[in-house]
């Protein structure tokens, strides 16, 4: 063999392993599937032609070795493996040995002796097995190695009953393994690439230069690009790691037209030209010898009804499709397809197929995993399928031809846990994507808008009408605004999951720009003389210096630093107290996340330490010292963990040669500490600088960290604002801010002229207008004067790309992104509220995706949440958003590029970011963000169906409405806009926190204090 042969062990015993399982869960639920065989027998004959399809045979052999090996029997016990072979293919099977399944080789030499003993050997087993042996009787084998089998097993068929496993085998097949499905669905993305990115380029030149060639030829001529490796590295959907080399035709190209159609061909027939109408297509491509299939319709210059008949046919697929899905019975897919067909066109019912597609995988087609209305079999998580929704030999008397005609849509999927995972969605299948129009008169030029790019503007120039997709065409009438959303947001997906898949390409896991926590070594003292003093008394001392605790054990004092101590208890018996020391060590909660490092977790520990003392008081004091030594080393480590992401700016070049341009008499948010008092803002080279009138306090602000400029006017609102977002947080005061806003109030307090003797005398409204008229003005004033300024910091930050951005209030919706309901407002990068704090401004270039949650008929409001690029940074939401504004909602999302979703649920963002951050690549390369569209899509299913693993339940939910400042698991880049007062209990250690230890103290003591007061009374009666 030119090919070098390994056999991969791992797989070998992974697959056996499941066949096994799948085999003795099989005995203890009563034997309906291996119909208690105590044995298996695969035989394998002679290999057979490229051209016939794989049997359970070959395809167990490709499951387990990952090759298929003539003249070899393979006996399965459930105890061993029992394999007779020649003696070279038995070199390739020696690594199996040694294995957690047994493994035994007999090996046939020219001798055949040698053979006739093996086999014998064989049958022996298989009587010892029990008297059923498992047999795949419809598989064909052939050659002197299966007949010479055959007969020495038929002097054992009297003793024996055969039993057939195939159904058996087709289940443990079934499911699909990690690596398996990267096969199937790096097969499915090669067909798609061939159909949508070669095929229908072919045929459309064909049809435009009304060349013509034969049904054959062109399938020659697809057949043929399988061997143009450049092509399908190319192809967009591939990952990186692709070999073309490992692919091959399960089936060639079949292309039909003209009116002589069978769905079931494999080959077609020479003679016949291409020809406009309806054109069938469908290949087979295997990868790595696993299958998948496609097969599509295409329509040229159709009629009304063929149009008709289509879309029928599409909805046909969809509803097919949204029943897949674990634990459907087949049948019920079948079932489903007729029902619709039954209710909306039963005169369709007799050209509806037979069956609606079938099991596939190294099998093109699994015999036991027909879609039709008789099968029972339960659909999996991890199968395959290949979906084929057809129509056959209807009659349209419109039609070109004898006027009959097929139409097809053919796909590979696989079965979630919700819905399917479509393979080949690459090659659309809607409306648009298969539609032409080759004859000019077919449809009615509209004028349109002339197109920038090239294409349009040569056709426009010419007399000529080159065929297009109906997409492409310019007289295409839209179906309104929701069609061209819809479709907008399926590009968008698509480009999402391929710039997904692009960015992870080589990942293994969670190396999303992350880093991993350290073990910190803490040093109380270097050297010996710099123990205080006190430490000769061998007392237990509390030094706060050095934030160490001085324990004495076996006459010398020990420093433990506060760090590796957990907590501190006293407790009195009798006479005595007791000081108990628990300390840090691995095996045991430290806090929610258990994220403590320690540099050898194998090492020995002291767990905790007990001291005594007839001094009750002393230990009270000294555990009281420690726990306040504890929670300030607490608070420090969480203060330095808050400042990691301040960075320290560059210094303010001031303007020395001119006066500053200023703004006066505005206020500071977030405010400097002190009186509440209006400063100046003046623009320097390279930044802005407020001053505060109190004790000549200013802030700086560099254009270098400006992220974003927003101008807010004041209509509508009590205030005009400057806000501006940095890119990395600086200190204001002792508080960290990455938002930093300059104001002024738009109104004035009025004096209240109800009771004003002129009022009594003047019943107009003359004055109220003339008020209402200087408020207009003042306003106007003010959105002039702070619109100029922002104007001028842009102008002064050009070279930092400094813009000032306007919030669009028109397209503002309402909703609560904290606690309080605001109005949100879309700007041309960013989504703000800067009205109220904590201010909110999201960046929509570093927005992933949207999804809309609780969008269900019936409610009120719904909830929008944003999931950005960087996986590690916690989702933002904004709740309660009225209904009214879901369209605007959605309309402004696809304006500017952001795909979104819908659902009827909230979904647990916690646990999907932790899988999307555990695979990145993987999560991608199996649909990515695809699955928030199934969870929309099954909003109509069943009242029944299962709960998501990822939908928030109504416990999950009442718990983060409680607790909604709770930290997140993303929460390492936290926004700055969190709350200041932050309690920092929530990062104390498990069991009972200081302050419940320190009430418990109290309490102990006043009981201990009433009990010196009972016996005084005592002594003193």
């Amino acid at each position: 063999m030119a090919e070098k042969i390994t056999i991969d062990k791992t797989n070998f015993f992974n697959h056996l392993s499941t066949l096994y399982t799948s085999w003795k869960a099989d005995k203890r639920a009563g034997n309906t599937l291996f119909g208690g065989a105590g044995s298996i027998v695969i035989l394998m004959g002679k290999s057979k032609s490229e051209e016939d399809t794989f049997q359970k045979n070959n395809a167990l052999h490709f499951w387990l070795l990952g090759y298929e090996f003539p003249a070899t029997l393979l006996v399965l016990t459930t105890e061993a493996v029992y394999v007779v072979t020649t003696a070279k293919k038995a070199e390739h099977l020696e690594p199996l040995k040694g294995g957690k399944i047994p493994v035994e080789i007999l090996v046939t030499t020219k001798d055949p002796q040698s053979k006739t003993n093996a086999f014998h050997k064989c049958l022996d087993i298989i009587k010892a097995g029990g008297k059923k042996v498992g047999t795949l009787p419809k598989d064909t084998t052939s050659g002197p190695f299966a007949d010479e089998w055959k007969r020495a097993f038929a002097d054992i068929s009297k003793d024996v009953e055969e039993v057939d496993i195939t159904p058996a085998l087709s289940a443990a097949l079934a499911i699909k393994d990690p690596e398996e499905l990267v096969s199937i669905r790096n097969a499915s993305r090669a067909c798609s690439g061939l159909m949508s990115g070669y095929y229908v380029d072919e045929m459309s030149r064909l049809l435009d230069e009304e060349k013509q060639m034969t049904h054959k030829a062109l399938a020659g001529k697809v057949e043929a690009k399988i061997d143009d490796a450049k092509f399908f590295n190319k192809l967009e959907r591939l990952p990186a790691e692709f070999d073309a080399n490992q692919i091959d035709w399960a089936y060639g190209p079949v292309i039909q037209s003209g009116g002589a159609y069978d769905l079931k061909l494999t080959a077609i027939p020479d003679g016949k030209n291409l020809q406009p109408g309806i054109i069938l297509c469908s290949f087979g491509i295997r990868y790595k010898t696993y299958n998948s299939l496609i097969g599509r319709t295409y329509l040229v210059d159709p009629t009304k009804s063929q149009e008709a008949n289509y879309a029928f046919l599409l909805s046909l697929h969809e509803t097919v499709m949204k029943e897949i899905r674990d634990g459907v019975v087949a049948k019920e897919l079948y079932n489903k397809a007729l029902g619709l067909v039954k209710s909306k066109k039963p005169e369709l019912e007799s050209h509806l197929v037979n069956s609606i597609g079938a099991g596939i995988g190294i099998e093109l087609r699994d015999a036991n995993m027909i879609l039709n209305a008789k099968n029972n079999r339960v659909l999996k998580n991890g199968m395959t399928l290949s979906i084929t929704i057809g129509l056959t030999d209807v009659k349209d008397a419109d039609a070109k031809g004898n006027g009959v005609y097929s139409m097809v849509i053919t796909d590979t999927v696989r079965v979630g846990d919700t819905g399917p995972h479509i393979f080949t969605k690459d090659a659309g299948i809607d409306m648009d994507s298969v539609s032409f129009y080759f004859s000019d008169d077919k449809e009615p030029e509209k004028p349109v808008k002339e197109r920038k790019d090239s294409k349009s503007s040569t056709v426009n120039s010419r007399n000529v009408t080159r065929t297009k997709l109906r997409a492409d065409r310019p007289s295409q009438i839209n179906d309104g605004a929701e069609a061209r959303r819809r479709e907008h947001q399926k590009e968008l997906a698509a480009k999402k999951t391929k710039e997904g898949l692009d960015r992870f390409t080589g990942t293994t896991g969670d190396d999303n720009s992350v880093a991993q926590k350290k073990f910190k070594r803490f040093e109380s003292y270097k050297r010996d003389n710099q123990l205080p003093a006190k430490v000769k008394d061998l007392t237990v001392y509390v030094d706060h210096k050095a934030s160490t605790v001085i324990v004495p054990i076996m006459g010398r004092p020990v420093p433990f630093h506060i760090n590796t101590i957990k907590n501190a208890s006293k407790s009195d018996e009798g006479e005595y107290a007791y000081l108990r020391l628990n300390f840090l060590s691995p095996g045991q909660g430290v806090g929610r996340k258990d994220d403590q490092p320690f540099e050898d977790p194998n090492a020995h520990f002291v767990r905790n330490l007990t001291l005594r003392s007839k001094d009750n008081s002393r230990l009270a004091q000294v555990a009281q010292d420690i726990t306040e030594l504890r929670r300030t080393a607490l608070k420090r480590e969480q203060e330095k963990k808050e400042m990691e992401d301040v960075v320290e700016q560059d210094k303010l070049t001031e303007i020395r040669n001119r006066r500053p341009v200023k703004l006066p008499d505005v206020y500071l948010r977030p405010p400097l500490d002190g009186k509440r008092v209006p400063g100046e803002v003046e623009i320097h080279q390279n930044g802005l600088r407020y001053h505060s009138p109190l004790r000549s306090e200013h802030v700086d602000v560099l254009f270098s960290n400006v992220k974003h400029l927003f101008f807010q006017p004041c209509a509508h609102e009590l205030i005009v604002l400057i806000h501006v977002h940095l890119k990395t947080p600086i200190m204001i005061g002792k508080r960290k801010t990455r938002d930093i806003q300059f104001y002024r109030e738009a109104t004035e307090m009025q004096f209240d002229e109800t009771g004003n003797r002129r009022r009594k005398h003047r019943f107009g409204d003359e004055e109220e207008f003339e008020a209402e008229q200087e408020e207009r003005r003042r306003r106007a004033a003010l959105d002039r004067e702070f619109k100029a300024f922002a104007e001028k910091i842009a102008d002064a930050g050009k070279d930092e790309n400094v813009d000032v951005d306007i919030p669009f209030r028109e397209i503002g919706f309402t909703g609560v992104p904290n606690r309080s309901n605001v109005l949100i407002q879309p700007t041309t990068d960013a989504l703000v509220q800067l009205t109220e704090p904590p201010f909110m401004v999201i960046t929509l270039n570093e927005i992933e995706i949207a999804h809309l949650e609780r969008v269900q008929f019936g409610l009120k409001n719904f909830d929008l949440v944003f999931v950005f690029k960087d996986f590690h940074r916690p989702p933002v939401h904004v709740n309660t958003i009225p209904v009214e504004s879901l369209e605007g909602v959605k309309d402004w999302l696809d304006s500017v590029d952001i795909p979104f979703s819908e659902g009827p649920l909230n979904l647990n963002w916690g646990t999907i970011m932790k899988t999307v951050v555990s695979d990145p690549y993987g999560f991608f390369a199996d649909g990515g963000w695809s699955f928030l569209a199934a969870e929309s899509d099954s909003e109509g299913g069943s009242d029944e169906e299962e709960e998501s693993a990822f939908e928030l339940s109504d416990s999950e939910l009442a718990a983060a409405d409680e607790s909604s400042e709770e930290d997140s698991d993303f929460d390492d880049d936290a926004s700055a806009d969190a709350s200041e007062d932050e309690d920092f209990s929530g990062d104390e250690e498990s069991g009972e926190d200081w302050d419940e230890l320190e009430k418990k103290a109290k309490r102990h003591d006043k009981e201990t204090k009433a009990e010196d007061d009972d016996r005084g009374t005592k002594r003193k009666r």
